[in-house]
């Protein structure tokens, strides 16, 4: 099993992107498998996305709902997606977590509209 076959199909990614100084900041996120790349959505924005914008270079490895590690990360390259990719990311985690999913994307989309939240690609090294 490789590492993207893996982390796709774990419940949780521990996304880690990195401050200026170089400090870690873990998140974890629901993630879905799109071809040959994990994809997330989240705020945007969230410090996150801002530490992305200006460093794409980030660790990825699976964990639980609180962000505790279930294994050993691996270096990737995240890119923030534009409104379709948004879009199919949101159908593909909706997908993946069933109604709790598709009822979390529609509470989003309520209370921050469509331009509220962005998607991100994780390709992995």
């Amino acid at each position: 099993m490789t590492d993207l076959d893996r982390l796709g199909a774990g419940k949780y990614l521990l996304v880690t992107t990195f401050r200026r100084n170089g400090t870690p900041v873990p998140t974890p996120v629901w993630v879905a498998r799109d071809g040959e790349r994990l994809v997330f959505w989240t705020v945007t924005d969230s410090g996150k996305v801002k530490r992305i914008r200006r460093n794409g270079a980030v660790e990825v490895g699976e964990c639980d709902m609180r962000g505790n590690p279930k294994g050993p990360s691996v270096p990737g390259t995240a890119t923030l997606l534009d409104a379709d990719d948004t879009e199919r990311a949101r159908r593909l985690i909706a997908r993946k977590y069933g109604l709790l999913g598709r009822v979390t994307m529609m509470g989003s989309r309520i209370r921050r509209g469509r331009t509220g939240t962005i998607g991100v690609s994780v390709t992995v090294a």
